[in-house]
């Protein structure tokens, strides 16, 4: 289809956040500070060795994922809120703050935790699925994996967040490398965790 959204560019944020450094919010919206709560509360362990945060952004919810790990990466495409990510963990030496464009690049090791919220749905569907194969070959047997996002459809989107959490869900059950172990839906978003199998 010639109309099907490419996956979005770095500069698509780079303009973005060259309007504010905290376009969405994070930092003061009740809605976000309630979404964070709830996916803390969805760990499913006490403590992570070894965790990677998909998508962090100016970096609140990495503090709040920091405490909870051993070491922990967390990446964004853009450059421009990893300034302020890497001011608010700079006292936090076992975070590391890095811009990586997922899929095409990925870490190296092996994760007990993968978190992604809110970025699934600015992937076009083909570079999810790449996403989701690299996911499922760096996450341990046994460990968690985690999606949280906005469901109500955005123009600029390539995807809605429902899209992001059904393809997951479908590589979910008997035989299948993940095990959907709970899910959670508020109006506005949607939790899902998994277990890799």
């Amino acid at each position: 289809m010639s109309d099907q959204k490419q996956t979005l560019p770095e500069d698509y944020f780079n303009d973005v956040y060259r309007n504010s450094n905290d376009p969405w919010n994070f930092e003061t919206s009740e809605y976000e500070l309630n979404k964070y709560k709830t996916t803390i509360q969805a760990l499913t362990k006490a403590h992570y060795h070894n965790a990677f945060e998909i998508g962090c952004s100016i970096g609140v919810l990495t503090e709040m994922l920091a405490p909870k790990c051993d070491a922990l990466l967390s990446v964004d495409a853009a450059e421009a809120p990893l300034v302020k990510a890497r001011a608010r963990l700079e006292g936090s030496k076992h975070v590391q703050i890095e811009k990586m464009a997922v899929p095409e690049q990925f870490p190296d090791q092996q994760f007990d935790l993968i978190l992604m919220s809110e970025v699934g749905y600015y992937f076009a569907m083909p570079d999810l699925e790449k996403l989701m194969e690299k996911i499922l070959a760096h996450l341990e047997k046994g460990g968690q994996l985690l999606l949280v996002h906005w469901t109500p459809e955005v123009h600029d989107y390539p995807l809605t967040g429902d899209q992001v959490h059904e393809l997951f869900l479908a590589a979910s059950g008997q035989s299948k490398p993940l095990k959907h172990v709970h899910s959670h839906r508020e109006e506005n978003y949607r939790l899902d965790s998994f277990e890799k199998q």
